[in-house]
């Protein structure tokens, strides 16, 4: 665990005020910079001392076969793991003739920020060298929202006791040499070498490097253009090769004087575009930012941001570790999507390799909830991708001998990667997830134009998949068998609930949205009878349930398995130190399972269900993901459990910025980020948005005085403002109206006239539940 003090609680910064070197792979996550569409580590300006180098381009990939103990028929044969591409973070500083290097020398001081508002890495050192000649150094770096495929660094050094020789160096560096892999599943793939030389390039100032990926046969350019300002006598020359290329700037600064260093980066790939395109957009984009220049630049991302911040901003007052992390989350969670345009969001976005910088269900789950209500144009972005991969899904449907599309469990550019089958090709909830993904836009933007473009072609075939894995007994009820909900150690069951309850909603999204676009279902070949036969299947969902305990099965017979020994087996993750074999036929459960359909379909239970339900998982629950805490803390805050709501809510927003399961240094997890904003806004804001109606119904526990957030809906930006005694609801935009429930009362708030009711009393039906032992939420200070 990442101790408080290494990154120092601010409202909208984190500051790292020393270096350690422990932590540096961890700081390369927390520090990073993307767009969506380039990805920087938060590595150190001179590329050593690292933890992991990392430069990503999204949905950049090379291919490598998936070996198998035993094969077996409709085992996905190739695997997608992303690149570390051509590195242009890397300054490199000579004083005199001596590296600039933390290990070394004397580090007088030595702080990282990282500005939310400004969307930028600021970096200050103040550095003795083992000649003692001392200089400071300021670098500033950024990944710019505006211009999508440029990056911009400016590096400074400031002589300040007496004179000296400064040399920078400038570099492009490709197949750069990565620490190597580890026993972990959740760690990415090594590749060496990935990248083939194509063309290499340089001017006086500048270089650009051209490659391509050995077997996936993708393409890609970086250039850099180097810009000098210093007193008196300047040489600059640069010179290339196959994988790298230097600028090297040489000059002599007396006391006081600086020389300044503004290097500009532009990326590009594609699977289609000749070299000559790929080094003509890199050009392009060069000269835009050239023309731009950094200073513009930097006021473009902060115009960028300050927009994002009016429409998107969460206060909480009486926490401000929450108050940090939020914002810290908010702010990753746009880097992942905003420029994503088309492609992926994967798990770790782009800070890092974790999970082989596949895609999940995490994105539709968790953080296209999060940016359909703060920036709608990224999640609709995310859901055109999927809705592009659909004839990879159909293929893959059609290997498993199934009707419609079946969306990979893992992925990069649509076809599955996942290896092994129990928790990845049975995890068949991914598709009614994408299909809910698709079905929120629509009722919170109020617009058909996504289902149109695409949306319902992936809700059609997603309902001819369910219809093909479901069946009715001879009773009517409809079941679904052979598949894992989101607990992976319990997999391939029968009426997995949570599945079910989406696969019906899938199902039903799908019926409605046929009829509001008949033309365009009847082109699918979707008819009158289809459409009733989806219907008739969710209506008549199996969904299990113990009579005699009175609380619903996370699956068929659930409740009827051998408890697991939590006494026995204190070592955390389970995955790490006991077999699938006994995890799978027993009552332990990695993540939240029935209690996120708890969270997604809060109608097909009464709060009685609800609270026994809280009460009989909690205890069954280790938490071994990172998805899980979020969701918890939803479920704990709607029966009542105010404090262990918050608990949750703590370790959800400190996954990261603590380091809680030591392996932030692979990468962010971006669902854990997006969950808390889920926690506060859904949990302790209690918004739902199921049936098309918005409805809230907030409390706060006693360690917060107030909570205040703004989501989009419809065309209205609506404000919520909830403290210890009632909340207000403001429309901000002019001419609007939001009708919404508050606490089950309709309520419509007009621009111009704010709403306030009262909070509703919160009264528990059962005691906060304990968790299995040691696996109580990570615990905040109380105050």
């Amino acid at each position: 665990m990442i101790a408080q003090d290494a990154f120092p609680v601010e409202p909208w910064h984190v500051r790292e005020t020393r270096v350690d070197l422990r932590l540096l792979g961890s700081a390369e996550s927390v520090f990073a910079l993307s767009n969506g569409h380039i990805g920087f580590r938060g590595n150190l300006d001179e590329g050593e001392p690292h933890g992991l180098p990392g430069t990503y381009l999204n949905s950049f990939y090379e291919e490598r076969p998936l070996p198998y103990a035993e094969a077996g028929y409709g085992y996905p044969e190739v695997g997608q793991t992303v690149v570390n591409v051509t590195d242009g973070k890397i300054v490199r500083l000579f004083v005199d003739d001596e590296p600039f290097d933390v290990r070394y020398g004397e580090l007088v001081a030595h702080e990282r920020v990282l500005d939310l508002r400004a969307g930028t890495l600021v970096r200050t050192a103040e550095w003795v060298s083992p000649a003692g000649k001392r200089v400071r150094v300021r670098s500033t770096r950024l990944v710019s929202f505006v211009q999508r495929a440029c990056a911009a660094v400016e590096y400074v050094v400031q002589a300040v006791d007496e004179g000296v020789r400064v040399t920078l160096q400038s570099e492009l560096v490709a197949n750069e040499v990565l620490p190597g892999t580890s026993g972990d599943p959740r760690v990415a793939a090594v590749l060496e070498a990935p990248l083939v030389s194509v063309e290499h390039d340089s001017g006086r100032a500048g270089a650009t490097l051209v490659h391509r990926t050995r077997v996936s046969g993708l393409q890609m350019a970086a250039g850099m253009e180097n810009h000098v300002e210093a007193p008196g006598r300047v040489d600059v020359e640069t010179h290339d090769a196959q994988d790298w290329a230097r600028t090297t700037v040489v000059c002599v600064l007396e006391p006081g004087e600086e020389v300044r260093l503004t290097k500009f980066l532009a990326y590009g790939w594609s699977a289609l575009r000749s070299q000559p395109a790929l080094r003509d957009q890199v050009a392009g984009a060069l000269s835009g930012a050239r023309f731009t220049g950094f200073a513009g630049m930097l006021a473009e991302q902060r115009e960028y941001l300050e927009e994002f911040w009016d429409a998107a901003d969460v206060q909480v007052e009486g926490d401000a570790e929450i108050q940090q992390a939020v914002r810290f989350a908010l702010f990753h969670v746009l880097q992942a999507g905003a420029r994503a345009e088309q492609r992926g969001i994967p798990a770790k976005g782009l800070t890092g390799p974790g999970y082989d910088g596949h895609t999940f269900w995490d994105t539709e789950a968790y953080v296209l909830p999060v940016l359909t209500y703060t920036a709608p144009r990224a999640a609709a972005d995310a859901l055109r991708w999927r809705a592009r991969t659909i004839d990879a899904a159909r293929q893959r449907a059609a290997e498993l001998g199934l009707a419609g599309a079946a969306f990979p469990w893992r992925t990069i550019r649509g076809r599955e990667s996942s290896g092994y089958w129990p928790a990845g090709t049975a995890a068949f909830h991914v598709n009614a997830d994408i299909a809910a993904a698709v079905e929120r836009y629509r009722v919170a933007t109020g617009s058909d134009a996504l289902e149109t473009d695409g949306g319902l072609l992936v809700l059609v075939e997603t309902a001819r998949l369910w219809m093909s894995l479901g069946h009715h007994d001879d009773e009517g009820r409809w079941h679904v068998a052979g598949v894992t909900g989101p607990d992976e150690y319990t997999a391939v069951v029968v009426d997995n609930l949570f599945t079910n309850l989406a696969a019906a909603q899938n199902l039903h999204a799908a019926a409605g949205a046929c009829s509001r676009h008949p033309d365009l279902a009847r082109s699918l070949g979707v008819d009158l009878e289809e459409r009733a036969a989806w219907r008739d299947a969710a209506d008549a969902v199996a969904v299990p349930y113990d009579e005699k305990l009175r609380v619903h099965q996370q699956c068929e017979g659930f409740t009827r398995r051998p408890e697991w020994d939590f006494e026995a087996h204190r070592e955390y993750p389970l995955l790490l130190h006991s077999p699938y074999f006994d995890l799978y036929r027993r009552q332990v459960v990695k993540q939240a399972d029935l209690q996120m359909a708890l969270f997604w379909f809060p109608d097909a239970f009464t709060a009685e269900d609800k609270a026994r339900a809280v009460d009989y998982y909690e205890r069954r629950t280790v938490r071994d993901s990172s998805l899980s805490a979020a969701v918890q803390a939803i479920t704990a805050a709607e029966v009542g459990h105010l404090e262990l709501a918050h608990d949750y809510l703590y370790e959800a927003a400190g996954v990261d910025l603590r380091d809680l399961h030591h392996n932030t240094g692979d990468g962010l997890h971006m669902a854990s980020l997006a969950g808390t904003w889920l926690a506060l806004v859904n949990g302790l804001g209690g918004m739902r948005d199921n049936g098309g109606v918005l409805r809230f119904d907030p409390h706060l526990p006693e360690g917060l005085s107030r909570l205040r957030f703004t989501i989009h809906w419809r065309e209205a930006k609506l404000c919520v403002d909830v403290t210890r005694d009632d909340v207000t609801y403001t429309v901000r935009d002019h001419g609007s109206e939001v009708v919404l429930r508050h606490a089950g009362e309709e309520v419509t708030v007009r621009s111009g006239s704010p709403v306030t009711r009262p909070l509703t009393p919160v009264h528990p039906l059962l005691p906060p539940p304990q968790q299995p032992p040691g696996r109580a939420p990570v615990q905040r200070e109380r105050r």
